[in-house]
């Protein structure tokens, strides 16, 4: 309800903030310490801490579980040793959910931890990613021998893979109900642009083929609402999204990319500029389009949502490795 009086009041998306609104507060919620939920999510909810997230590596993408980022205990503090990549704006963030292995000799999915880290501790260097867009939300992350409080665990050490699946299935499935009024704010412009491009003395918009595809994707992105409001219940029941959290986000994502490449048809060759052209929000339609590739990447590809639907859901064979 929440999200859909957000999109229906066209009032801005959450920003930096989105890790810590949209799958770190939750973790915390369902994991965390009565401490750290004390600690941490009232000032998340006030915009007060920006968290970003150190899941991903070099060497450690769809194959998550292969992090080689090292932490060693000591005392009363986890030194952390290690580089993750991708790790949108680290650069202004104050805490970051950090996935560490704390046991070696484990098998990759039994010796990982998750830990909350200050963004502030000696030993972190960050380092920005310029995007083809010439933005820096991306960062390289290296820590050496930063050392994180024993109480910024969440749940139990070498436990961390559970935990994660939880962070993961907030991230693919609730975390998408703030950004379901992007994807119609998308459709809107679309129709905006399509009445007011013309081609051969026409407006784009009379094309009836035009208007059928862009009623069958508003018909999608129905039914991809329903579909979150289901997993919306089911979260409040159990206290977190379950395995169709893949679903959603394989839904989402693929929806999300055939809207925007329908946007930058109706652009014609404005599409193709960085800057708006005429009046037509070119840049706008270019950033999307650039972003929903992204999207079918980031949280688990699409190949890995769909070998999680057929493996985990369906029940079918395992795919050869």
């Amino acid at each position: 309800v929440y999200y859909e009086e957000i999109a229906r009041a066209d009032a801005p998306y959450i920003g930096v903030n989105f890790v810590g609104m949209l799958h770190g507060g939750p973790t915390l919620i369902s994991e965390g310490t009565e401490q750290q939920k004390s600690r941490h999510i009232p000032r998340i909810l006030r915009g007060e801490e920006v968290w970003c997230q150190g899941f991903s590596e070099p060497g450690a993408g769809s194959d998550l579980a292969s992090l080689a980022t090292r932490a060693v205990r000591d005392g009363d503090v986890y030194r952390v040793t290690g580089h993750k990549i991708w790790t949108s704006f680290a650069q202004v963030s104050d805490y970051c959910e950090l996935l560490v292995r704390t046991n070696p000799d484990a098998p990759k999915h039994k010796g990982i931890s998750w830990l909350i880290m200050p963004m502030d501790l000696p030993g972190i260097e960050i380092r920005p990613l310029p995007t083809i867009m010439g933005e820096s939300d991306f960062s390289e992350v290296f820590l050496e021998d930063v050392r994180v409080p024993v109480e910024n665990l969440v749940g139990e050490e070498n436990d961390g893979w559970r935990v994660t699946n939880v962070t993961l299935r907030f991230e693919r499935g609730t975390a998408f109900a703030s950004e379901m009024y992007q994807l119609q704010e998308c459709l809107r412009d679309l129709v905006g642009v399509a009445k007011r491009v013309t081609r051969h003395g026409a407006a784009a918009w009379d094309d009836r083929a035009l208007r059928r595809e862009v009623g069958h994707l508003q018909a999608e992105l129905d039914s991809l609402w329903a579909m979150m409001k289901l997993m919306v219940s089911e979260t409040a029941q159990t206290g977190a999204p379950g395995l169709g959290a893949s679903a959603l986000k394989l839904y989402y994502t693929d929806l999300y990319q055939r809207v925007s490449e329908v946007a930058m048809r109706a652009l014609g060759r404005a599409s193709l500029s960085r800057e708006d052209v005429g009046g037509l929000p070119a840049r706008a339609s270019l950033t999307r389009m650039l972003n929903s590739l992204s999207l079918t990447i980031a949280g688990g590809t699409s190949q890995v949502q769909r070998n999680i639907i057929a493996e985990r859901i369906l029940e079918l064979p395992r795919e050869p490795r």
